[in-house]
């Protein structure tokens, strides 16, 4: 069982790496879906009870807000895989801006969730920590080495 904690500002490629990566194999629970923390916690919890691989497709920069799910998982047996996705703000802000409309995040909060942004630990709880980029050729995921950037 394998619980995925996505980490990275908007606009960095999270949903399409789920999609290429996960769809065959896990539930995406996402706040962009859902709407609301009591949905998300719903989807969650029939994901943990039933023992269904899924990936957390947020932002969650910070480390308070992954401990929403990894000790959850981790009381259920999942081993906990985080990947960091790695941008800087101004590609960040280029591929938001190319965005559809309905899709784009106002400048300010993708500055905002960059603000916040800290790297992740090993110390919060993961299993496997992995890093992204999106380059002109997809995703490039490496694995985690705390002098990358």
């Amino acid at each position: 069982m394998e619980a995925v904690v996505f980490m990275g500002i908007q606009a960095t490629g999270k949903s399409s790496f789920y999609k290429e990566r996960f769809f065959r194999s896990h539930v995406r629970i996402s706040l962009d879906l859902v709407r609301t923390r009591n949905r998300e916690r719903v989807l969650l919890e029939a994901c943990l009870d039933t023992g269904q691989p899924f990936v957390i497709d947020n932002t969650n920069p910070t480390p308070e807000d992954r401990q929403r799910y990894i000790p959850r998982a981790l009381e259920r047996g999942f081993r906990v895989h985080g990947y960091y996705f790695s941008s800087s703000i101004a590609d960040a802000l280029r591929r938001n801006g190319a965005r559809r409309e309905l899709e784009r995040v106002p400048e300010r909060g993708v500055l905002a969730c960059y603000a916040r942004l800290e790297r992740p630990t090993f110390a919060e709880g993961f299993d496997e920590l992995s890093f992204v980029r999106l380059t002109a050729n997809g995703f490039d995921v490496q694995e985690w080495n705390d002098e990358i950037r």
